[in-house]
């Protein structure tokens, strides 16, 4: 038995140290971006997720970045991977999607969003579809026709807050039954809810191991897309049928996959509009729980937000009266502080890319294959760029120097081909919530929560907050 152990125990040396020479060999003829490819088949991935289940992630990269430079090499996830904190290479990296990189994600989020997903999609489809989608979220589109569904149904979800919120929760709700009305002109009801809740399970499963045997979660995750893909699936056949006619076509993004010269599967479309409703659905409500966090802590910029909009409030003949493009146009300050949260609170951390080819860059060799990362956050949050970095000060962007500064400095939302299509809405659409929720409430934390930042960055409760109309909450202030 002992012997047993100890022949084991050699053999695993034995194999770690071949994989190790052939790592070194196979890359002999390349500059590599110096770094450590840490332990064999882990590399540094335990580093990097343990740095990121902690209050400060920033260590992971700044600690390498201080021993390395701006580009590094290391390997997590099961693949060496060069990690960039600098502007120029990430600029680089975005530049060049389809030509010299190619989107890559872990297998459970592909498989959970399907093959026919926008992120997933390629060459021409790809920039087919991704203009297709800005082009129902471009400002004259939200001007026109989104803006006084999304006043409408912020206010409508707003008016039945009472005493104790979970915000993340409620912003959730926001999010998607606004991105379903875009979609598939559906308003809130059973129906939205009950999809909502089978997504929320699907999203469970982005980061998990792609193994239903070995992953509970996963394997939910799978069932809860299948009758996702179910429903959706049935809306699509009946809206086929009814945009035959004239009477049935309708003016959404389902009415344009349908509409004449695309030749488009019901299968393709499911799988667009899943990739749709999640994207709408994390990330945007993220945001928006952020941003109130941030001014709760920062209270001389939360009053300087409610001066704007009571300004903006105080001209429409009552609290009923809709938002129109020239009150959004006006709210500077609100602009800086959209900037403000989108820039600190980084919820696209950076992005995955792989190597085509061999690539030289600023003196080294990235091989084929390998995988890339562009580090936003990492940009977003070093003192070299913004003054007082890891601060929130929406003031900042009232100077030239962040209002002018590069754009490979400020990415909140990406670039190049595969920039956020949907950037314009979201920023509309913090705006409007930031509007209506500083007008109609007041509020305070119910608990203390923080922010964590895996698998995603959101924070650790959903951010419990005790809400109170304003004018309740100004009587019982005068009271006391």
């Amino acid at each position: 038995m002992a012997a047993s152990i100890i022949f084991l125990f050699f053999a695993i040396i034995t194999l770690a140290a071949g994989i190790l020479l052939r790592r070194k060999h196979r890359h002999r003829n390349h500059r590599l971006p110096p770094g450590s490819l840490g332990l064999p088949f882990v590399g540094e991935t335990i580093q990097l997720i343990s740095a990121y289940k902690s209050d400060n992630p920033e260590p992971f990269i700044d600690q390498r970045v201080n021993r390395y430079g701006p580009i590094f090499t290391t390997h997590v996830f099961g693949e060496p991977t060069v990690f960039s904190a600098d502007p120029e290479t990430n600029r680089f990296f975005l530049l060049n999607e389809g030509k010299l990189f190619d989107c890559s994600y872990p297998g459970s989020i592909s498989n959970l969003l399907g093959k026919h997903s926008l992120l997933l999609m390629k060459g021409a489809l790809h920039k087919r579809m991704h203009s297709l989608t800005a082009s129902f979220a471009n400002s004259s589109i939200i001007k026109d026709h989104l803006l006084l569904d999304i006043d409408r149904l912020i206010r409508l979800n707003l008016d039945s807050w009472s005493d104790r919120v979970l915000l993340m929760e409620e912003a959730k709700k926001i999010t998607f039954e606004l991105t379903v009305k875009q979609l598939m002109s559906f308003d809130p009801g059973e129906w939205t809810e009950n999809l909502r809740k089978e997504y929320v399970l699907v999203i469970e499963g982005f980061f998990t191991l792609p193994f239903p045997l070995f992953s509970t979660t996963y394997r939910r995750a799978i069932k809860a897309r299948r009758k996702v893909a179910e429903a959706l699936t049935l809306i699509v056949r009946e809206r086929r049928k009814e945009s035959e006619t004239e009477e049935g076509k309708k003016n959404d993004m389902l009415g344009a996959l349908l509409g004449s010269g695309n030749r488009f599967s019901d299968e393709q479309i499911v799988d667009f509009m899943v990739a749709l409703l999640v994207a709408g659905y994390e990330t945007t409500s993220t945001i928006m729980t952020l941003a109130v966090k941030f001014l709760t802590e920062t209270p001389l910029a939360l009053a300087q937000l409610k001066e704007e909009h009571d300004q903006i409030r105080s001209k429409k003949s009552n609290s009923e009266a809709p938002l129109e493009w020239s009150d959004y146009k006006s709210m500077a300050f609100t602009q800086c502080v959209v900037n403000e949260t989108l820039r600190v609170g980084n919820i696209i951390g950076g992005i995955f890319r792989r190597a085509m080819t061999d690539i030289n860059i600023k003196g080294y060799t990235i091989p084929k294959g390998w995988k890339v990362f562009a580090s936003f956050r990492a940009v977003h949050l070093n003192p070299d760029h913004f003054k007082d970095a890891r601060t929130f000060n929406p003031w900042r962007w009232q100077s030239n120097t962040e209002v002018t500064c590069p754009t490979n400095v400020y990415t909140p939302f990406g670039g190049g081909p595969r920039r956020c299509p949907g950037y314009e809405l979201a920023r509309v659409l913090l705006s409007v919530f930031l509007h209506r929720m500083v007008t109609q409430y007041s509020w305070y934390p119910a608990e203390e929560d923080k922010l964590v930042f895996f698998p995603t960055t959101r924070t650790q409760k959903r951010y419990p907050i005790i809400v109170k109309r304003r004018e309740d909450y100004n009587k019982l202030c005068k009271a006391q």
